[in-house]
């Protein structure tokens, strides 16, 4: 529910009075006397979804800019006639707390902070998720995402854009572009610092020792995360849900890959860095247009009937721009996908195999330990580099042949590069039972095949 208190302009005091008896609206009004030009004050409670619609037909007869409205929430209302008006605008299943046109734009325009504030914040965001990223430390990436205040942006540009707030949207968009590239650049200027104060790891890829791996190499599922943030965004605002929740959902989808892509830069991994980059903007540019959409239907529109066609326009041509962009975008992401499928596949098929070959009774002295399929690093799309199976042994030095055999029997299940590499390990008896101690003698003899 919501208390609404318009000052009226000399002259109009007839016009409101009119629209609200029309609506059935338990009113109380007052003169103004401050000689302002105002004639009265007139306060009335309403339900929060007849807010938008009757705010609108004041508009349409005359009341303007020059009024004074202050919308507020009211805790209860006891009237009659207040719950006719509710039942009225709750007919046909209508029921909620959607959020007024007017109090959407006010809000949106509260949750983007001064640029100063904003700025000083991302930066922090920006050292945080890095330190976070390069220490491979999950806890400290999620406090990056919790100062991260870009939520007001995401919302404010489409906010802008259904509402013809020219303001507002130039506002947003600019907002997140500045920002993202702010991260990016800071995240540069620390990664390349720890870089020459030595922190990297020597002869360790930083991507596989840290958590950038899944940001560097991102694949269709990343979508989820970017067009949920968007929808949960938008509903938090124009329905009541805690926007600081939804905030952190959003910065999850562009504060870490924004690090990603420095520390990649400062590492000289261009082709990861590539990678990371792309998984911002499909995800800057998921934001948008699942916010976009979600405001579209749930009904919001400028004010005034003539006002909805000019609109209508720019809200189709920046969801097309956002669709096309993306779907083209998508594509590289649905190659990593693919090949995430058919890692999988592979690895499942080598176990198998593995397990088909080691059960012949001449192998009975050896045992399965692991399998791994690893790929060659090229990233963002990557391809299979090799098959590793590990098997141990209680004795040293390979088994005449086992390489071969088991690259004939995986062979089919990849392409015809594969390359089968067989690991053993030593096991130890001791006391009186047998255990088999895997690290003690690690990586003893190897033996490789392929083509």
């Amino acid at each position: 529910m919501r208390y609404l208190e318009i000052t009226v302009p000399e002259g109009k005091r007839r016009a409101v009075l009119d629209v609200l008896e029309d609506e059935g609206i338990d009113y109380v009004v007052s003169d103004e006397t401050s000689g302002r030009g105002y004639a009265a004050v007139v306060r009335f409670p309403l339900p929060t979804r007849a807010v938008e619609p009757v705010l609108d037909r004041l508009r349409r007869a005359g009341i303007g800019d020059e009024a004074s409205v202050v919308v507020i929430n009211a805790e209860t209302v006891i009237s009659e006639e207040f719950a006719t008006l509710r039942n009225q605008y709750s007919r046909g299943g209508k029921k909620g707390s959607r959020t007024s046109r007017q109090v959407l734009r006010t809000k949106a325009d509260e949750l983007t902070p001064p640029f100063p504030i904003y700025a000083v914040m991302l930066l922090i965001s920006a050292v945080v998720a890095t330190a976070g990223l390069l220490s491979d430390s999950p806890a400290v990436v999620i406090g990056a995402m919790v100062i991260a205040p870009l939520l007001g942006p995401a919302l404010a540009a489409n906010v802008g854009i259904v509402t013809g707030d020219d303001r507002l949207k130039r506002t947003g968009f600019v907002y997140q572009i500045i920002g993202v590239t702010a991260v990016v650049v800071a995240s540069i200027a620390l990664a390349a610092l720890a870089r020459v104060a030595g922190l990297e790891p020597a002869g360790v890829d930083i991507v596989v020792a840290t958590e950038l791996e899944e940001r560097v190499a991102p694949n269709l599922f990343s979508l989820a995360v970017a067009l949920g943030a968007g929808i949960a965004g938008i509903l938090s605002l124009t329905r009541g849900f805690s926007e600081a929740i939804v905030g952190v959902m959003i910065a999850a989808a562009l504060i870490p890959p924004s690090a990603a892509v420095g520390i990649t830069v400062a590492w000289g991994m261009y082709g990861a860095a590539i990678g990371a980059a792309a998984l911002v903007i499909v995800n800057l540019l998921s934001i948008n247009l699942a916010a976009l959409g979600t405001l579209w239907v749930a009904g919001y529109r400028p004010q005034g009937l003539f006002e909805v066609s000019p609109t209508r326009r720019p809200t189709y041509v920046y969801a097309t721009v956002f669709g096309v962009a993306l779907l083209a975008l998508a594509a590289p992401l649905a190659g990593v996908t693919l090949i995430d499928f058919q890692t999988t596949e592979l690895e499942s098929a080598t176990e198998e195999e593995a397990h088909g070959v080691l059960a012949d009774p001449a192998y009975d002295h050896l045992e399965l330990e692991d399998v791994a399929v690893e790929l060659d690093g090229n990233y963002p799309i990557q391809a299979v580099d090799r098959v590793l199976v590990t098997v141990s042994s209680r004795e040293p030095g390979p088994e005449p042949g086992l390489a071969d055999r088991l690259y004939e029997e995986i062979r089919p299940h990849g392409d015809g590069s594969l390359v089968v590499e067989v690991q053993y390990v030593v096991s130890e008896e001791r006391g009186e039972g047998t255990a088999d101690d895997a690290e003690s003698q690690q990586a003893a003899v190897r033996s490789a095949g392929g083509s």
